[in-house]
């Protein structure tokens, strides 16, 4: 029995959803591009525009790449490509994924062989985030004022504006790291121990020195790379360990002591 995870219908669906991206942005771009030059901006200038642009595009698809390969060994390549494609983002497509897989007694890290948890966890994905496209166009300008109109009194209340925003991210991150490291499922189950804790330091350690880096030397443009370089780097120096490290070691889980 062929993968429904990775079917002819579901390639065919991701080659018509991106494929109407990809022609969305080129109509989008073409559009800007005869209005900039309407407006008498130089040719020169479009240039280093469209290409700072797809610069800066590299950084945040490398940490999409990461996400997709994650998200793979669950749920195969072909949904996490066309979620992470279209508006989905590190966080949310894996929290999301997970709390839908633990309902099941499953886990991210374990394969979906059942099309029904395979069709709840592609609906949690979809209609969850699919909410910012209707509060936003409705809430947005609403919140951007009352934010902007605080923000806007005083320096103090600017930079508590960027502290609550920091804030929410680092809570974010850490609920995150908090199911990761504990990884139990419902049923009981978990992949979670050594391996994890080694691999999260690694990716802290080798962020912090590529921080350090970039604040002693001004490297600006490492700064946007740091992150997907971190998670690569994390998962080689997993590998490294896996190959280094005696399996007693490596596969240590907290939940189930030492694989057999």
């Amino acid at each position: 029995m062929s993968d429904f995870k990775e079917s002819g219908f579901m390639y065919a669906m991701a080659a018509f959803i991106i494929g109407f991206i990809v022609i969305e942005s080129v109509f989008f771009m073409v559009k800007a591009w005869k209005r900039a030059k309407q407006l008498g901006i130089s040719k020169e200038t479009l240039k280093n525009t469209v290409i700072s642009a797809a610069l800066f595009t590299i950084a945040p698809a490398i940490s999409i790449l990461a996400t997709v390969l994650v998200l793979s060994s669950a749920l195969g390549i072909v949904l996490p490509w066309i979620r992470l494609s279209v508006i989905g983002n590190l966080a949310y497509e894996t929290v999301a994924a997970s709390t839908m897989l633990e309902q099941f007694g499953a886990n991210i890290n374990i394969e979906v062989t059942d099309p029904e948890q395979f069709s709840a966890v592609m609906w949690v994905m979809t209609v969850g985030t699919s909410f910012a496209l209707f509060l936003v166009p409705i809430f947005c300008k609403f919140i951007q004022k009352k934010i902007g109109g605080m923000v806007s009194k005083s320096e103090k209340n600017s930079k508590l504006a960027d502290n609550v925003s920091a804030a929410a991210f680092i809570g974010i991150i850490a609920a995150f790291i908090a199911v990761s490291i504990n990884g139990k499922s419902s049923d009981g189950t978990s992949d979670a121990g050594f391996m994890s804790i080694a691999t999260l330091v690694s990716a802290m350690v080798i962020m912090l020195v590529l921080e350090g880096i970039c604040h002693k030397y001004s490297l600006k443009k490492l700064e946007m790379f740091a992150l997907p370089i971190s998670i690569f780097a994390a998962m080689g120096v997993c590998i490294l360990l896996t190959v280094a490290l005696p399996e007693s070691v490596t596969s240590f889980t907290w939940w189930g002591g030492a694989a057999a």
